[in-house]
């Protein structure tokens, strides 16, 4: 069999009998799953962020979790399906995430339904940037882990996929914490790719059946892509991913940190691809900026940083506030990791010397009134869809 970084195959549905089929021949070309033993538990980490409906296109679609479990079933494995969202890492918040996402009402997922919300501190002195930190410890009973994302757009760091979706090892109630301590894209991407690097995947598998555009992670439009795409490494899938919609490397922060380590060539076109991606293609993919190509680099003295800060202020995204949409609900307030966020007569105020453009407001609020803001010169320098 020929190299194979990434596999791509059609889904153009959420069938049962479709997601298995297209699952079984997206895993082919990477050898399926003939590493699996009988007894072996194997974690799948979902992308379950806010516990969205499935067809709002925000979490990882029961029907293609359901499936692959039945896969590793019947492979005689127990697999386990968890993920940390936004909130409380309990069994009580966590099962209204099971709920909301479709996978309670799922026959194959609900078995597998992780229920274990204890948590560890980790020591990882391979890390670059992050060689201490907590982490839920369901993952410790695991004895492989398939990273199975979402493809959406994102805030801060363009696209969230297969390197994005393992921030959900963090409990909920510290992810705000990394936030703060890495208020830099580029810092904040280096803190992903040491994660990964810790879960270490043997799969990632991206769900880009229905896509989410514009608003993503959470308050984006559902977009049909129609196929799945998997990986043995989550950076080359992710480059991948990023090529069918319309981002470039340079575009996606943790690509600029993958690239650092030499775990993704320049280009997709340099991947070794089965499947014809471009025919998944969708070039009017209405997008987020990423703030990569501007902030990753520029570092260096007094002066370098004078100049970060004034092109950080001209042409960087920033949240704003849809004011018709908002609900005076608080919920930005409280996720807030620098408490730049006040409500002012029952609408938030953000203050803008305060704001670390983490865009977790805009990623928890539940109405989709927090939106990611263009200044002019950075729409003049780089329009999009």
């Amino acid at each position: 069999m020929a190299p194979c970084d990434v596999s791509v195959v059609p889904c153009r549905s959420y069938e049962p009998a479709a997601c298995r089929a297209a699952l079984e021949a997206v895993l082919a070309p990477l050898g399926g799953l003939d590493w699996v033993r009988p007894g072996m538990r194997v974690a799948i980490k979902a992308n379950l962020v806010a516990g969205g409906k499935p067809e709002s296109a925000v979490t990882t679609h029961p029907a293609l979790l359901g499936a692959l479990a039945e896969l590793l079933r019947a492979r005689g494995a127990v697999p386990v399906i968890g993920d940390s969202p936004g909130g409380l890492f309990t069994a009580a918040w966590v099962e209204r995430i099971y709920t909301a996402a479709g996978l309670r009402a799922d026959p194959s997922c609900a078995p597998a339904l992780n229920a274990d919300f204890s948590q560890r501190e980790a020591d990882f002195p391979a890390g670059r940037v992050l060689r201490h930190f907590p982490y839920t410890a369901w993952l410790d009973g695991a004895d492989a882990v398939i990273n199975f994302c979402k493809l959406k757009t994102h805030g801060m760091m363009a696209l969230s996929c297969a390197a994005k979706n393992v921030f959900g090892v963090i409990p909920g109630t510290r992810k705000p914490e990394f936030h703060f301590r890495y208020p830099n894209p580029a810092d904040f991407a280096r803190m992903l790719v040491d994660l990964d690097d810790f879960v270490a995947p043997v799969l990632s598998i991206c769900d880009a059946v229905v896509a989410m555009e514009g608003n993503g992670p959470t308050a984006g439009t559902p977009r049909p892509v129609g196929c799945l795409a998997a990986s043995r490494s989550p950076h080359r899938l992710d480059l991948l991913c990023a090529a069918l919609i319309g981002l470039r490397r340079r575009d996606v922060p943790t690509l600029e940190a993958a690239l650092e380590r030499g775990y993704v060539p320049e280009t997709a076109e340099e991947l070794a691809v089965a499947g014809d991606w471009r025919a998944f293609a969708v070039p009017d993919f209405r997008r987020t900026q990423g703030q990569s190509s501007l902030l990753f680099r520029g570092r260096g003295g007094p002066l370098g940083r004078l100049q970060g800060a004034v092109v950080s202020a001209a042409v960087c995204p920033r949240p704003a506030l849809d004011a018709a949409r908002c609900v005076g609900c608080g919920a930005c307030q409280r996720v807030c990791p620098a408490g730049a966020l006040v409500l002012r007569g029952g609408r938030p105020a953000i203050d803008r010397r305060k704001c670390i453009r983490c865009f977790c407001c805009q990623e928890f609020c539940p109405r989709g009134a927090l939106r990611q803001h263009r200044p002019l010169l950075s729409r003049l320098l780089s329009p999009q869809p």
